[in-house]
């Protein structure tokens, strides 16, 4: 454990970002800002005529321009079919070697099949749809004969085997198979999402990164043993307040990210601003990630604009030692000699760039996750969701045979699936009476290891709240005025599939996708209440909830 912290330390003072601004009101501790530029390269864009194989080569020449304009190292990402074409062959091995690495996007187009000895079943040379243009949708054999004749290939083009793997969903037996027998050392998947282009990734590690289970890929698992010993880093920047709350009432979320091609999120200066502010600031624990960059189907003329505003933005934080700049393989290397497990990591985001006038926390650690939300004085718990890794995904023996794809983990409160039009689903903190507690802005503070404490002040009854999240459990206590005249307290849509099945005071039993799961009281205890499932109220004054048992 010395060596382990002797190390960390090392590393923080090489990745120099003791400068790293703090607001008053949040300690940053030491924690590193890492920041990768991953651009995926496809060779055909099938949904859209204009976008022809020109303009998608032209699209990866002025990105990599723009980082070579600032300096900024980067990652390309190469789908089989732009790894096979010469004009891509040559673009990227003419860049430094120092500066750029060259990786593996892993989508299925029909040569990548064609040429491992299969039939090719899309519409297109590129198909989207989960069943065929993702791993997924073949047998574990035939994932395995796919990766050896994309790694042969990359490797007689450019003489090595590539260290990086991205896919908006990658199944744990390839990123086994790739770490096993090629070396691969960082893998990164998309962003949680429902319903975006077909693919439902629900529940996970929220931002940063995480050791994947061997059983599901986007399952973090609890001991090292049972990992798959890549570190997943997860995509494109999700806006920690409003991405989750995006379409809700329905059944697909609209995207708000750092995307360049997004006005409202990352093509906006005011937006760019204050995201890379709150990343920069907000407290964050062991350390925080963000991905950059954009795939070429979006074309330059998209993202240009976007591009323009975020590539200076980084380059200045690096200059100014807030923020490192690595490839994708860098940073899973560094993840890989200071983490055996995944660590406990957050998100801290307390203003707005909207009128809302909101705040977010996330919490993460290798057990569960959860996400508090302040919303016109009020504070509610928006997610909580638990990770086991022994919960294998769909795919993990057998092909996905939808055009669609579902990876979830075990839901606690889902703030998204259980709302509507009418009720916006969460936990909300309440006074005796039952009436919804207000208060002011609260306080984060991330300087002792392993904890995120945030403490709330209210406004009646008069005093804070006071919640410590740790590895395994959050402890939530009153103070002040708030003395056992407190709860919490589920809203949810009517009709919503919650998940409990059996309940005591100490004991609240689930069971989501036939996995059975629970949720121990070790203070404080469960209930039911007229008008909710479920409400949780304190024992002297104190709810400590326990996610730990498997």
């Amino acid at each position: 454990m010395k060596r382990a912290i002797i190390l960390r330390g090392l590393l923080l003072l090489t990745l120099a970002c003791g400068a790293c601004g703090a607001k008053e009101t949040v300690s940053t501790g030491d924690s590193p800002r890492i920041v990768n530029i991953v651009n995926f390269i496809r060779q055909c864009e099938p949904r859209i005529d204009w976008i022809t194989e020109d303009v998608l080569y032209e699209t990866v020449v002025q990105q990599v321009e723009i980082m070579k304009k600032y300096q900024l190292k980067g990652t390309f990402l190469l789908q089989y079919d732009a790894l096979i074409d010469p004009r891509y062959q040559k673009l990227l091995k003419d860049l430094p070697a120092d500066m750029f690495e060259i990786g593996v996007w892993w989508e299925i187009p029909q040569p990548l099949v064609e040429n491992s000895g299969y039939k090719w079943r899309g519409r297109h040379q590129w198909d989207w749809h989960a069943n065929v243009g993702f791993a997924t949708g073949y047998s574990p054999a035939e994932r395995e004969k796919l990766a050896d004749t994309y790694m042969a290939d990359f490797k007689k083009i450019f003489g090595y085997y590539p260290k990086s793997v991205g896919s908006w969903f990658i199944d744990a037996h390839t990123l086994g198979y790739m770490q096993q027998r090629y070396g691969i050392v960082a893998s990164c998947n998309c962003k949680d999402q429902i319903g975006t282009d077909g693919y439902t990734m629900w529940g996970g590690y929220w931002s940063q990164g995480y050791y994947p289970s061997r059983k599901n890929a986007y399952m973090p698992a609890q001991n090292a043993q049972n990992q798959i010993p890549v570190p997943i880093f997860r995509m494109l920047g999700s806006d920690p307040i409003h991405q989750y709350d995006s379409g809700l009432g329905g059944n697909r979320q609209r995207v708000v990210s750092l995307e360049p091609v997004y006005t409202k999120g990352g093509g906006n200066a005011d937006w760019c601003k204050w995201y890379f502010d709150a990343f920069v600031d907000g407290a964050a624990m062991d350390y925080a990630y963000v991905q950059a960059g954009q795939e070429n189907s979006f074309a330059w003329k998209r993202m240009a604009k976007g591009f323009e505003i975020q590539m200076p933005i980084i380059a200045k934080l690096r200059d100014q030692n807030k923020v490192t700049v690595q490839t994708l393989a860098q940073s899973g290397k560094w993840f890989k000699d200071n983490y055996k497990v995944t660590p406990p990591t957050s998100v801290t985001v307390l203003s707005d760039h909207s009128e809302k006038d909101q705040k977010t926390v996330w919490f993460n650690s290798r057990y569960y996750r959860a996400n508090l939300l302040w919303d016109a004085g009020t504070m509610r718990f928006r997610d909580i969701h638990i990770f086991d890794e022994n919960v294998a995904s769909n795919y993990l023996t057998k092909r996905g045979e939808s055009t669609q794809c579902f990876y979830y983990t075990l839901p606690v409160i889902d703030g998204f699936r259980w709302s509507s039009l009418e009720t916006t689903a969460g936990l909300r903190l309440k006074s005796a009476d039952g009436a919804e507690i207000k208060g002011s802005a609260p306080t984060v503070d991330d300087s002792t290891a392993g904890q995120l404490v945030v403490r709330w002040p209210t406004d009646s009854p008069k005093g804070h709240i006071v919640m410590t999240f740790n590895e395994t459990s959050v402890s939530i206590s009153g103070e002040g005025g708030m003395k056992d005249n407190w709860f919490f307290e589920l809203s949810s849509a009517k009709g919503a599939k919650l998940p409990f099945v059996k309940m005591n005071s100490k004991k609240l039993s689930c069971t989501y996708q036939n996995a059975p799961y629970a949720i121990s009281a070790k203070e404080g205890k469960f209930m039911t209440s007229a008008n909710a499932a479920l409400r949780i109220a304190p024992e002297n004054n104190s709810i400590v909830l326990d996610f730990s048992a498997r």
